[in-house]
Formats: structure tokens, C-alpha cells, sequence
């Protein structure tokens, strides 16, 4: 399951292949009228805050202060904010030398970061407009769509980046402690293939996974406009994977050609969605709206399965249903950055930790469930 942003490209050796054996879960629907009653509201009500969600945009009241405005327009032209002067402002954002020989070209990890004259005019303009502002009793305000963090060795927002390395460390613990359960704990089949029927979906999960905190990672160390875009379409890869694996999973779907049409419709929504941000136009607001409906989704069906199975680790399941929901609570309710590193959006970061811990372990108990459930018929 998807708990907040990301996705991206993993290359590994061979094909995944699912099993071909057909085993069917006995699910007990015998839930009471009132359980199915607070499900109903439960999800009323957390759709009310997602629709809320989608209508939250916050204009950049920074960048249109005419003090910083000016600020920026001074910098570019002299490449000094007050005391401070940058030595790269006598090159453009491309890192082409505008004058003098190959020698006083742009240094490499310069270019690599693609710190560039504009980008230093405006870190260091904003920094001392939120001085003056915080000198007259006035809170921060965003800069470009973004709030006034400060750089810790030319990262742009540290706290977010070492909590998005935490997440891909505790996805990549979770993947391979499920790798080694079904290949070296559990039973294999006389082919070596393990027994659980969604195992091939469960490592491309969690590659996606790996790979959308590794970009969530980059971009918030530097945002330029390919970091971005590898951070949004990976997470939009991995919110649409999550919801197709809720499906194949509450439903038990085990055939593969109801699988495949389960996920066709859903893998040409989403691929079409990644390339209409990438090459045509990269909105926002219809990206937000894209996320929400495919995270809600997910949720409702995750939630709803947990209310009427009675699978040994179904608390579990809640937990990260409820958790994640109260978590997206953070990127409503928005606030600035204490002391200018720590923002709503890195507690986000922060609360998916825990909650991945719970994920990967509610899957492995799954996969056991599973299994022993399907040796007992063979027997």
C-alpha cells in the first residue's frame, strides 16, 4: 500500500513470474450492520478531507514582494546580495561561460547541482527578507511554491531528505526480509516456486517503492524540473501499482487473465498520466486530483476488506489504513518550517516510517497465512 508521494526505473535480473496455483481464501462476510455503518462514515468523512485537500493551494506571497523581487533583479545583475557575491553569477543557468577563456568555466559539482546565479540570488534575498519580516513580528511566507528552508551543505530541505533515505531503508528492509521468508522459511512447491499467489506483485511493489524514496530523496535535495518530474511520475507509479495490487488482493483474484484485466485499464491510465505530465503539461491541480482519487481508492478497498476478512493480522491492516489517513492530515494542515528545516511535510516523511514497519510485517504474515492455508488442502 502507497502511504504518501513517489516512484521510478529498476532494472533487475529476469522476469517475475506468479504462481500458477488457484487458491481461494474462504472470506467470511458476516460483518454486523453497525461495522459496515462506521466503515460508511469513516470514509465519508475522510473523503470530505481529501476533496478538501485538492482545494488547498496557497499562493507564493514571497516571491511577489516587490522587496524581494528586487532584491533578485539587483543580484542577477551585480551577483552580490549584500555582502555576499557569487563568483558562478558571471555564468548563466546553463553553465555556458558568457565571457573569458575555457579555464574560468563553471566548476563541475556546480554544474552537477545546478546551483546557478538565479538559484543563489534568490536562497540568499530570501533569507534576508524573512530576517526583515521575523525583525517586524511577521511569520514566513513561501518562496515558489516553497517554504524558506535553509540549505545544510548545499542540500535544499536536509530533514525531508533524511527522512525519504529512512523510507527507502526501511522499504528495502521490509522487501528483503519478505524475500527471505518465502525462499528460505516458508515451504517452496517441488518447483522451487513459493506457494503465496502474490508474490511476484509484492516485489514489484516494493521495488517501486525503493525506487520512489530514492527520487523523493533527489528532488528534495535539489529541485530542479527533472527531479520533479521523476518524483511525481514515480509516485503516480506507485499509487496506481498500490491500487491495482488492493484490488487483485482484497478480491482474490488468482487468475491471470482477470488479472490482466483487472490491471490494463489502470496501467494505460497511468502511463498516459505520467506522459501527459512529462511531455505535455506538467498541472499541478490535475496531478493532486489524479493521487487523491488513486490513494482513496486504495484505502476504502483495504479498509472495507479488513472489516469483513478474518485474516489472523487484520489489526495490522487497520492501523496503516487509519494511520496513513490521519498522516495525510499533515499535508492539509500546513505550516512553515521550525527553525527552518522541519515542515509539515517532513513529519509526513516521518510518520510513514512506522507505518511502512507494519506494512511489510502485515505482508509477511499474509504470505505465511497463506501458505499454511494452502498446505492444508494439499494434505
Amino acid at each position: 500500500m502507497y502511504s504518501v508521494y513517489q516512484f521510478h526505473q529498476v532494472n533487475y535480473g529476469g522476469p517475475l513470474r506468479c504462481s500458477d496455483n488457484i487458491f481461494r481464501e474462504p472470506l467470511h462476510f458476516h460483518a454486523s450492520v453497525l461495522q459496515i455503518m462506521m466503515v460508511d462514515r469513516y470514509w465519508i468523512a475522510f473523503f470530505a478531507v481529501f476533496v478538501y485537500l485538492v482545494r488547498v493551494f496557497e499562493a507564493s506571497v514571497g516571491d511577489a514582494d516587490p522587496l524581494y523581487r528586487d532584491c533578485v533583479e539587483q543580484c542577477e545583475k551585480t551577483g552580490c546580495v549584500g555582502e555576499r557575491c557569487f563568483p558562478h553569477c558571471k555564468f548563466p543557468s546553463d553553465g555556458a561561460v558568457v565571457d573569458g577563456p575555457w579555464y574560468l568555466q563553471e566548476p563541475l559539482y556546480l554544474r552537477w547541482k545546478q546551483w546557478d546565479c538565479q538559484s543563489d540570488c534568490r536562497y540568499y534575498c530570501m533569507l534576508d527578507r524573512e530576517k526583515e519580516r521575523e525583525a517586524l513580528g511577521n511569520g514566513p511566507v513561501k518562496y515558489h511554491g516553497k517554504w524558506p528552508f535553509k540549505r545544510v551543505y548545499g542540500i535544499q530541505e536536509p530533514a525531508s531528505v533524511a527522512l525519504s533515505a529512512l523510507n527507502l531503508a526501511m522499504q528495502f528492509h521490509g522487501w528483503l526480509s519478505f524475500f527471505i521468508l518465502l525462499n528460505y522459511k516458508l515451504p517452496l512447491k517441488p518447483n522451487k516456486k513459493a506457494y503465496y499467489e502474490y508474490t511476484c506483485l509484492w516485489h514489484i511493489y516494493g521495488l517501486l517503492s525503493m525506487n520512489s524514496w530514492f527520487w523523493s530523496a533527489v528532488f528534495h535535495s535539489r529541485d530542479v524540473d527533472l527531479t520533479e518530474k521523476l518524483d511525481y511520475s514515480s509516485a503516480v507509479a506507485l499509487l496506481g501499482f498500490s491500487l491495482i495490487l488492493a484490488i487483485l488482493r482484497s478480491f482474490n483474484v488468482r487468475v491471470e487473465a482477470a488479472r490482466v484485466m483487472v490491471s490494463a485499464p489502470l496501467l494505460a491510465f497511468v502511463t498516459t498520466h505520467i506522459l501527459y505530465l512529462n511531455f505535455y503539461k506538467f498541472d499541478y491541480g490535475w496531478n493532486m486530483k489524479v493521487c487523491v482519487v488513486m490513494g482513496v481508492a486504495q484505502l476504502l478497498i483495504w479498509a472495507i476488506w479488513a472489516g469483513v476478512t478474518r485474516h489472523p493480522s487484520r489489526w495490522k491492516l487497520w492501523t496503516v489504513v487509519v494511520g496513513g489517513g490521519l498522516a495525510m492530515l499533515l499535508e492539509i494542515y500546513d505550516f512553515p518550517p521550525y527553525e527552518g528545516f522541519v515542515d509539515a511535510h517532513a513529519l509526513w516523511h516521518a510518520t510513514t516510517i512506522p507505518l511502512t514497519y507494519i506494512w511489510w510485517s502485515f505482508i509477511k504474515d499474509d504470505a505465511e497465512f497463506q501458505t499454511a492455508n494452502l498446505l492444508k488442502k494439499v494434505k
